[in-house]
């Protein structure tokens, strides 16, 4: 069960989440993990953060970050997993300049969107644990 089912059982179980601090107009653009794709997908994810009230999120129409794990570390992979990036994944961060916060469950995926783009981004529970 990934932390995205928990907290939509949770809910379902004991009422809605109460958010004591929500946000007012903040966008999050959400990059899904390969394992989390290919577990659950993306729903879940999205699902939640539309719970949180004041948030707007999307989905970063992308596929691997191209990091897969340490692939994109070993020197021979490096540029395969940056030209990887750049199919959508980096394109579309740098368009939204600083205006969105990116959200990413992936370790990899986060060092490779703060390679990639210069951007940092954060992960679903750490968004909750911002506005609860």
């Amino acid at each position: 069960m990934l932390i995205e089912e928990f907290v939509l059982y949770s809910s379902e179980k004991n009422g809605d989440i109460q958010f004591s601090n929500p946000p007012q107009n903040e966008r999050i653009m959400l990059h899904g993990h390969c394992h989390q794709k290919s577990l659950v997908g993306t729903d879940p994810a999205l699902t939640v953060l539309g719970m949180i009230p004041g948030l707007e999120s999307s989905e970063i129409p992308s596929g691997c970050c191209g990091m897969a794990g340490s692939f994109g570390f070993d020197v021979n992979h490096y540029d395969i997993s940056m030209k990887m990036g750049e199919l959508s994944l980096f394109p579309t961060i740098r368009e939204q300049g600083n205006d969105a916060t990116i959200v990413t469950e992936g370790v990899s995926c986060r060092q490779q969107i703060k390679d990639g783009t210069g951007r940092s981004s954060t992960h679903l529970v750490e968004i909750l644990s911002k506005y609860i």
